[in-house]
């Protein structure tokens, strides 16, 4: 089964940057559409940025300009990078495989690591 480990998480003040990492087990991570997702507390879980095998990338509106997906395929390694952090981005981050680039109707596919936290503060 494939397993992911989130990190990167912290602390930070409003404007600031962090980097996540998300490392996935397995010999399909090369192939698969890759999401980010994240859940604010007594909130659903929401989609924040896709990424496909070959690097077309796609983000959620309140992100966009700021949050940048990328991906090491050598290294079974998922990143995000987020810039110009707002207090309304504190939420646990989770990566997971996905079906589509599509923002809309992408669906994930396999079961959530732990996440990493991330708490801005203004």
């Amino acid at each position: 089964q494939v397993q992911r480990v989130e990190s990167g998480g912290g602390l930070v003040q409003a404007g600031g940057s962090l980097r996540l990492s998300c490392a996935a087990s397995g010999s399909t991570f090369s192939l698969n559409v890759m999401g980010w997702y994240r859940q604010a507390p007594g909130k659903q879980r929401e989609l924040v940025a896709v990424i496909s095998s070959g690097g077309i990338t796609n983000y959620a509106d309140s992100v966009k300009g700021r949050f940048t997906i990328s991906r090491d395929n050598a290294k079974n390694t998922l990143y995000l990078q987020m810039n110009s952090l707002k207090p309304e981005d504190t939420a646990v981050y989770y990566c997971n495989v996905v079906t589509t680039i599509y923002m809309a109707t992408t669906r994930s596919l396999g079961s959530w690591g732990q996440g990493t936290q991330v708490t801005v503060s203004s």
